[in-house]
């Protein structure tokens, strides 16, 4: 594997940075940033910024308005997109639309594509994706997807509760998977102005970095037109995993930046602050801490290029991003929780941005899988031609 980065981009990379420290860093503290993440009118400025910038959805192909980036390249711009809370927003690259956005491209129609992808694709509008279910509906386990779809004439009737969806409050459309008669698995595209959706509540979580936040998603009776079908019927789960792997790595890129801007913070107040005749880094309790950080960093930023490379051969990488997204997800928390510590009375208040980036990359380890799931999964992998040849 070749960790050069080409002129091009290394370009990509050097402008990402500037435009992220120069446009998006300054409106951290804009008042439109809240706790359910930042409001439609400020997410629309960071667009407009990112689309003159020609930094706008660089995932998605020319056409729909991106730079066509495969995964290696994406990991090196999306990981300065993630140096700020607000930078995946404006690059139109956050979860969910990202992820929502690449399968979209894969399965959807021509005339689903002209309808959802290519607004969303624009920045225009915002999505969601209705999977996870309060108990005992399905979270890790998707044999458990409670939400029915039955047919009716030409329609389908999407009875169920969503819960922890987000970016659900002010998305203009959702995909939902619910199960048919016969259990299986289907995805469906609605708009979120239909009768029968119903956001119930919105969820307060440890994370403020996504539009919309989190909610609670209701349906009752939802009319859906067969033409609204996502993939083939029963079909769900199968190209959930177009979606799932690229997605799960897209959040180690995102959240890598984050955590090496908790790491700059912490080591500029460790060069700075003095105590007990030295800077905080001499010490070697806070010096061993800053290199822990660098260690962590670095195998993060590997295993993410090394599943990326994975992806860009055509594989579907489950196994991969599943390990992909331990390390990075673990490695990560570390990173910043030890940036905490370091930065001592700041780090736990808001006067740098790390007890900001604290608060959301905590929900990294549990969000796309947890790290239990995972780890199940790939020891299944590792002792399944073990099993096999009983």
């Amino acid at each position: 594997m070749d960790f050069t980065l080409s002129p091009e981009l290394l370009d990509l990379q050097q402008r990402t940075r500037a435009f992220i420290a120069e446009h998006i860093i300054p409106l951290e503290k804009d008042p439109r940033c809240t706790a359910h993440g930042p409001t439609e009118d400020l997410r629309k400025e960071m667009i407009s910024l990112a689309r003159k910038a020609g930094l706008l959805s660089s995932h998605m192909p020319s056409e729909l308005g991106g730079l066509g980036l495969n995964h290696r390249a994406k990991a090196i711009l999306f990981e300065e997109a993630g140096y700020s809370p607000l930078g995946p927003v404006a690059l139109n690259i956050a979860a969910p639309d990202e992820g929502n956005m690449h399968m979209m491209e894969v399965i959807a129609t021509a005339a689903q594509k002209e309808r959802w992808l290519k607004p969303l694709a624009l920045g225009e509008i915002r999505s969601c994706f209705c999977m996870t279910e309060p108990s005992p509906g399905s979270g890790s386990d998707p044999g458990m997807l409670a939400t029915t779809a039955v047919r009716d004439g030409d329609d389908y009737l999407i009875t169920g509760e969503k819960w922890f969806i987000t970016g659900a409050e002010g998305a203009s459309f959702a995909i939902i998977m619910a199960k048919l008669e016969d259990g299986r698995a289907t995805m469906f595209l609605a708009d979120m102005d239909r009768p029968g959706i119903q956001i119930v509540r919105a969820m307060d979580a440890l994370d403020s970095c996504f539009p919309g936040g989190h909610a609670v998603v209701r349906f009752d009776k939802l009319r859906v037109p067969a033409s609204d079908v996502l993939g083939e019927p029963g079909e769900g789960l199968k190209y959930a995993q177009v979606r799932l792997s690229p997605a799960r790595l897209t959040h180690c890129m995102r959240w890598l930046g984050a955590a090496r801007r908790a790491h700059d913070v912490a080591t500029r107040y460790a060069a700075q602050r003095q105590a007990f005749g030295k800077s905080l880094g001499e010490h070697e309790g806070v010096g061993f801490k800053l290199a822990d950080n660098e260690m962590d960093l670095h195998i993060t930023r590997l295993a993410v290029w090394h599943c990326a490379w994975f992806l860009d051969q055509d594989n579907l990488g489950r196994h991969a991003s599943s390990i992909a997204k331990v390390i990075s997800s673990e490695a990560i928390w570390r990173v910043v929780d030890r940036s905490v510590q370091i930065l001592g009375g700041q780090g736990v208040t808001h006067e740098t941005i790390v007890a900001r980036i604290f608060a959301d990359v905590r929900a990294f380890r549990i969000y796309d899988g947890p790290s239990e799931v995972h780890r199940w999964s790939i020891a299944k992998n590792i002792l399944r031609p073990h099993t096999q040849a009983r």
